[in-house]
């Protein structure tokens, strides 16, 4: 009789046992695929830069979180322009939204003819100039 108790109570144990693993297992799987959501949801959206260089137009586009414009060719963006400083201007996504901010450049940074002296959002069809280059931003993917 004693042994049949003791066989039941191991093969209650076991299963108490893999129950508690299958659960840790269950919930580590619950929370990874809710922070890879998160994750994705926070990426931000496609920003894209049209400049007219010449006859032909050129468009930037960036998947990042930050874009530094200027004629320094290790920015995102190099404006091959005198009236440009090395690291002109910076274009930030956070919050949700696309930011601009002046990077204390010598010829200033203007968004839709408007001095940028403290950060500002930005929207699709906006016009960003850096001394006398001219940008058109596009939001999201516009294919």
């Amino acid at each position: 009789m004693s042994a049949t108790i003791f066989l039941i109570l191991r093969v209650l144990g076991t299963a108490s046992l893999y129950a508690f693993l299958g659960l840790g297992f269950y919930l580590l799987w619950r929370d990874l695929k809710r922070e890879a959501g998160w994750a994705a949801a926070h990426q931000p959206p496609t920003i894209s830069l049209l400049r007219q260089v010449g006859e032909a137009p050129q468009t930037l586009r960036f998947n990042i979180q930050e874009v530094i414009i200027g004629r320094d060719p290790a920015c995102d963006c190099v404006l091959e322009e005198s009236t440009v400083s090395a690291q002109h201007t910076r274009l930030l996504f956070r919050r949700g939204q696309w930011w601009v901010e002046d990077l204390r450049s010598t010829n200033g940074t203007t968004l839709n003819l408007e001095p940028v002296t403290a950060p500002m959002v930005v929207a699709s069809g906006d016009e960003l100039r850096c001394g006398q280059a001219s940008l058109i931003i596009t939001v999201g993917d516009h294919s």
